[in-house]
């Protein structure tokens, strides 16, 4: 069952959200308020970076040997990175409200928008499986005989081998980052701030892309950096880099909607 708007609205009769334009410098102060977040909630901030770090340590340990999943399933945890923050922007937006940095709370989030989240989930998990499908084309397709090992395929990359199959499967995985970004820019913090419908949410994102796209792009480029020093680093700094991913989101969030107007 959906939860009243703060403004009093009927979900049903919200009004389509309205993205305005904002700094190009933009993210640079989404990060430092993230870390304030960061630094004012350690524990339940923390408790998700750890899940990441799980997460990308046993995809890593199942396929160590079958490398060609992993790139498709780690590429997967980028694409829903922003479905597994959820508990991380309300653990913002409590702390705008002035309420504690209580771990519990964020956990069942999911239940203020089920219906509205459950389509989004599904709308990025067919274009996740759609994903993970095309990377196991495009290796075989440049990996006609059998696949090198894990060590031989990285020295491979690390030594430039094989551009053709790195420029093509670099493409491709940019071409449905995209596509999860531009639906994604504010479509969760929306469905769980306003219960938002689904649909409304991501024509939002997509919209906000278009107002501000030099913003965004660099906004993108901030979180696939980051993530890159994460798995860099074997994963360990993902604990702390996909909470300040998270909070930096909401506040993203905060900037590029306007507040619902107040009756």
């Amino acid at each position: 069952m959906q939860e009243p708007t703060e403004s009093g609205a009927s979900p049903d009769t919200l009004p389509f959200p309205t993205i305005r334009d904002i700094k190009a410098t933009s993210p640079f102060r989404w990060l430092a308020l993230a870390w304030d977040d960061l630094r004012a909630c350690p524990v339940p901030s923390l408790f998700y970076g750890f899940c990441y770090a799980a997460m990308g340590l046993l995809i890593t340990f199942v396929f160590e040997h079958a490398y060609q999943y992993t790139a498709g399933l780690t590429s997967g945890f980028l694409l829903l990175g922003p479905l597994l923050a959820m508990g991380l922007y309300e653990i913002s937006r409590r702390r705008e409200l002035g309420e504690t940095c209580a771990l519990a709370p964020t956990l069942t989030v999911w239940r203020r928008n089920i219906s509205n989240l459950a389509i989004y989930t599904v709308v990025v998990g067919v274009i996740f499986l759609v994903w993970a499908r095309a990377s196991l084309v495009v290796f075989a397709l440049f990996y006609t005989n059998e696949l090198p090992n894990l060590s031989g395929f990285l020295e491979q990359i690390l030594a430039l081998e094989n551009l053709e199959f790195l420029m093509v499967y670099f493409c491709v995985g940019l071409l449905f980052a995209t596509i999860v970004f531009a639906v994604s820019v504010v479509a969760i913090p929306l469905m769980l701030d306003r219960n938002q419908d689904a649909i409304t949410a991501m024509l939002a994102s997509v919209g906000a892309l278009a107002k501000n796209p030099a913003t965004m792009m660099a906004w993108a480029f901030a979180i696939v950096g980051m993530s890159l020093l994460g798995f860099l680093t074997f994963h360990i700094g993902l604990v702390v880099a996909m909470p300040i991913i998270g909070h930096a989101s909401w506040h993203a969030y905060r900037d590029l909607v306007a507040p619902l107007p107040r009756n």
